[in-house]
């Protein structure tokens, strides 16, 4: 099991990213909260997993044209086309379809080699609530609140680079990505599978290695464009991430999480919490670190790193290279085709 890993910081600054939906319990019918984690006293406004994916898939089709499956809905559940050979959201993203047989119903399911948490603040912060009207029509003006915050989020994602392009045939959950009879009855899940060039291994279907290498290298590249967001229109927030750590490392645990922290109101970084996370796990690091970093963010970041991981090595000679966010991603998306191609 190979893993691009990655923890990201994003810069929200007066935003209202996700939303909770409509209060209807206090004294007006229409506040809309936004999303937050209480421990004890403090708050911590947050975006859901589900609501970063969603913004990775947009970005995806948006900036490198991918092909989205579509959706389709009965009266309680909706599916894609669960057809990853023809469209890689399928590939990346998962999904689950169950297909009538007779009287019985033969399920297919994937689950998603991108694996990302919630970006949760790293600061405790109180929610501010901004009032306004609609007043555009006649008679009395009508009256809203919606809240925001300024924070930065952070959060951790990893893609499973051994499980993109590859699906399985197996009768187990989860690896059931793909069905014989299922194939035989659907012709555009066959012409598919026969155009992409996917060839069967045993109990599993391989997509060619410069398909798997394009699908894993745009999927991290899309990081670097990243849009979407609630509230936009009123709090327009850059949601491309500030900071970025990358890496490749061998297994699914994720080493590089919660290195950020509050202190003093402020964000601090646990420099030496990543130093001896690269020593201690030197032997499942593959790579070189990639960290990217805005000039300016949080009080000269960027200097500081330069100063702590400058001449730090770790492994066999393994470094941290330090450049802006956008470059750090491209060159890792580098790395990852290199690794995918010849896997």
């Amino acid at each position: 099991m190979l893993m691009a890993t990655g923890y990201i910081l994003v810069d929200a600054p007066h935003s209202a990213l996700n939303n909770a939906g409509t209060d209807i319990s206090e004294r007006a019918e229409n506040i809309v909260r936004v999303k937050a984690i209480r421990r004890g006293g403090d708050i911590y406004p947050y975006v859901s997993a589900q609501a970063w994916r969603f913004w990775w898939r947009m970005t995806l089709q948006e900036m490198f044209e991918w092909e989205l499956s579509p959706v389709e809905r009965t009266e309680k559940i909706a599916f894609t086309k669960a057809n990853p050979f023809k469209y890689p959201d399928d590939d990346i993203f998962g999904y689950m379809r169950a297909v009538k047989e007779g009287k019985t119903d033969k399920t297919v399911t994937r689950v998603s080699p991108l694996k990302c948490s919630p970006l949760v603040s790293v600061l405790s912060v109180e929610p501010v609530q901004d009032y306004g009207v609609m007043a555009r029509q006649e008679g009395d003006p009508v009256p809203y609140e919606h809240e925001f915050y300024s924070t930065i989020l952070h959060g951790v994602f990893s893609l499973d680079l051994t499980r993109v392009g590859v699906f399985y045939l197996k009768s187990q959950a989860g690896f059931r990505n793909i069905d014989e009879d299922i194939i035989e009855r659907d012709e555009e899940l066959k012409e598919s599978l026969n155009e992409v060039g996917a060839r069967r291994i045993n109990d599993v279907y391989v997509l060619p290695p410069d398909v798997r290498a394009k699908r894993a290298k745009e999927t991290i590249l899309a990081l670097a464009y990243l849009f979407g967001g609630a509230k936009q229109t009123q709090h327009l927030t850059d949601v491309a991430p500030k900071f970025v750590i990358l890496a490749i490392v061998r297994g699914g645990n994720h080493i590089f999480m919660n290195l950020a922290h509050e202190k003093n109101g402020k964000v601090e970084f646990n420099y030496q919490g990543l130093k001896q996370t690269l020593i201690d796990y030197s032997d499942v690091i593959l790579s070189d670190v990639y960290v990217g970093i805005m000039p300016g963010f949080l009080d000269g970041l960027d200097g500081k790193f330069r100063a702590e991981f400058g001449e730090f090595r770790f492994g066999e000679n393994r470094g941290v290279i330090i450049s802006s966010p956008k470059e750090a991603i491209e060159r890792f998306a580098g790395l990852v085709n290199d690794v995918v191609t010849n896997m």
